[in-house]
């Protein structure tokens, strides 16, 4: 599994193409396929790019805590896979990603491409910096999550 980190400004061309940054392709194993699923987010206005073998992970998780005939899972499932999009790297590294997902996440001609450890998340360079620069925020945050580890240990 890859573990990606970094984020990185890209252009998106006319026709939908990113090129995948090399600090990425690194961060690939090297037995990693070039195959990617695309999705908006759940929580935000992004999408998220999953290599091939963490979204075979996630829809492990999802089989684990699903019951097909449990209706509000259904709904979940339909929800939850609901413009996804298998993509391919080119030869160029490029990812041609579907213009409905990159209308419904607002990406024009720039894209954050930021590395969340198994995934990567594909923003609206605007909205992606008013999520992340609040660092009082994101303090507070971390605090709230990590910080009471005495518990844990």
């Amino acid at each position: 599994m890859a573990g990606f980190i970094g984020d990185f400004l890209c252009k998106v061309d006319a026709k939908g193409r990113i090129v995948l940054p090399s600090a990425f392709k690194r961060q690939m194993p090297a037995a990693a396929l070039d195959r990617f699923v695309v999705k908006k987010d759940i929580f935000e206005k992004c999408l998220v790019l999953y290599p091939m073998d963490e979204w075979q992970r996630q829809n492990e998780l999802i089989r684990e805590r699903i019951n097909p005939y449990n209706k509000e899972h259904s709904r979940f499932i339909r929800g939850f896979y609901k413009g996804t999009a298998e993509i391919m790297l080119d030869g160029n590294n490029r990812l041609l990603i579907p213009k409905r997902l990159l209308d419904q996440a607002e990406i024009g001609a720039e894209a954050i491409l930021a590395g969340q450890d198994g995934k990567i998340e594909i923003w609206n360079r605007e909205f992606y910096e008013k999520v992340v620069d609040d660092a009082d925020d994101f303090a507070s945050l971390a605090e709230k999550i990590l910080g009471d580890q005495d518990q844990k240990q």
